[in-house]
């Protein structure tokens, strides 16, 4: 299956919503950006790239949200991260001539738009301002490699990985109507993003809803409690 690649329209923008990249833009250097990109549709489950494959260009997440992981020659997956509306894909393995470090793939119905690496680099030689805001999402992408880091490794126990992940996706996710967190991975995926087994983050979350810390209503999850959530993890 191929993604579905959209037509241009020259007339619109193919950015509905704000995006962060763009918003330091000057006026002439998003105009010139938004005539390279070429947008895609891609349905649930399907690879935008893959681990070790030549990194060709970026990718900006127009709506819809995107896994990364990483694999392990045994067949383990670690689940990095959940790549949102207005975040990039792929720019360090671009900007270093090397593969992606990681595997993309769309979580829902997602739309992104792709800028291959020779397109890039020549729009960054005609606006060399536009540096600046790439080596902030280089920045924000380390950050959030080192929390990924702190949840997995230093974290203390299931509970406190858990913990950690709700309140994070519950903070920088987007919310229902209600305020819940769409909720409709897996526990086997929810435990590849703390490096824990399916049985464990099943009996985790029963211990949650149990206290009365998180509420489920069909795929969307609550946190009825934060404070008691947050008291979980242990500085």
């Amino acid at each position: 299956m191929q993604p579905h690649l959209e037509q241009k329209d020259e007339c619109r923008s193919p950015f509905l919503k704000p995006v962060r990249l763009l918003e330091r833009l000057s006026p002439a250097a998003r105009a010139d950006l938004e005539a390279l990109l070429h947008v895609s549709s891609y349905p649930p489950g399907m690879a935008i790239f893959t681990e070790g494959e030549a990194a060709r260009g970026i990718y900006i997440v127009l709506s819809g949200d995107v896994r990364v992981s990483i694999g392990s020659a045994d067949g383990k997956r670690l689940n990095l991260r959940i790549v949102r509306q207005g975040e990039l894909l792929g720019l360090s393995s671009v900007l270093s001539e090397s593969r992606y470090n990681a595997t993309a793939e769309a979580l829902y119905p997602a739309r992104l738009a792709y800028l291959g690496r020779e397109p890039l680099l020549a729009f960054l030689a005609r606006h060399p301002d536009a540096y600046l805001p790439l080596v902030e999402e280089l920045s924000r992408k380390l950050s959030v490699a080192c929390g990924q880091l702190r949840t997995v490794a230093l974290s203390h126990s299931a509970p406190e990985k858990l913990a950690r992940l709700l309140l994070e996706w519950s903070e920088n996710g987007p919310a229902s109507a209600g305020g819940g967190i769409r909720f409709t991975l897996t526990h086997e995926e929810i435990g590849e993003f703390i490096g824990a087994s399916r049985e464990t983050v099943t009996r985790t979350l029963a211990n949650f809803k149990r206290r009365h810390l998180v509420r489920f209503e069909g795929s969307t999850l609550t946190i009825t409690d934060r404070a008691a959530l947050a008291s979980q993890i242990t500085e």
